[in-house]
């Protein structure tokens, strides 16, 4: 299965256009308006209508309530939705039931403690998304450019596709990988010139290490198969 490369944060034509041309596989969309990469319904309503089918479109929510996903998926149109807050595993389950999309809950590592809920959590989930946990004085969820210890994950085994983020960069994506064995990479900060500010280059270079990456990886299992 090939690698799933998100870049998410997206809230401008311009960056959104570089990454789709790139070809991330995944494009985020933030409805939390504690972050500064949040979109309104109406700029993700036209956002949405330039992605045109060039991707998966997912919205990543925070806590939100059954009226404000409504109002999120009318808008976006989304193929999966993010949740990326303290959703209880009822609350996941209850969402992809009720809204019949696909749903990806992001657990927040800092220690193996936190991998205690997984058993749960992936057993109503589509796909599971490492996060580095915030600080404790933290106004949102999130690494916030932080990578967490990846080793935690060596011996994590899912039946459900598994991706990584918090500080993920140009530099540190080959590593990541090599040690979690994640099938995909989502990444925010690591490609922004400033908070909410996604850089057109560093999209780029991203999504061309994180390929080369996945090519390493390859040609690696190959030969020790020689």
């Amino acid at each position: 299965m090939s690698l799933v490369v998100k870049i998410c944060g997206l809230s401008q034509r311009d960056t959104l256009e570089v990454a789709l041309d790139a070809g991330a596989d995944m494009v985020g969309f933030v409805f939390f308006e504690a972050s500064p990469r949040h979109v309104g319904l109406g700029a993700a309503r036209e956002l949405g209508r330039q992605v045109n089918g060039r991707a998966v479109k997912v919205a990543l929510t925070v806590d939100a309530d059954d009226a404000t996903l409504e109002n999120i998926i009318e808008a976006l149109r989304p193929g999966l939705l993010q949740l990326h807050g303290s959703e209880s595993v009822a609350r996941v389950r209850d969402i992809k039931q009720k809204f019949g999309l696909p749903v990806m809950k992001a657990i927040p590592v800092g220690t193996a403690a936190d991998l205690a809920g997984l058993p749960g959590y992936a057993a109503v989930s589509d796909r599971i998304l490492f996060d580095a946990r915030a600080p404790k004085d933290a106004t949102r969820p999130g690494g916030l450019g932080v990578p967490f210890d990846w080793h935690l994950l060596e011996n994590v085994k899912l039946d459900v596709p598994v991706m990584v983020s918090g500080g993920l960069t140009i530099g540190n994506v080959a590593e990541a990988l090599s040690i979690t064995h994640a099938g995909g990479v989502d990444i925010s900060s690591g490609v922004e010139s400033a908070p909410g500010v996604k850089d057109p280059d560093m999209i780029r270079s991203f999504i061309r290490a994180a390929r080369e990456a996945e090519t390493m990886s390859a040609n690696l299992k190959v030969a020790s198969r020689v």
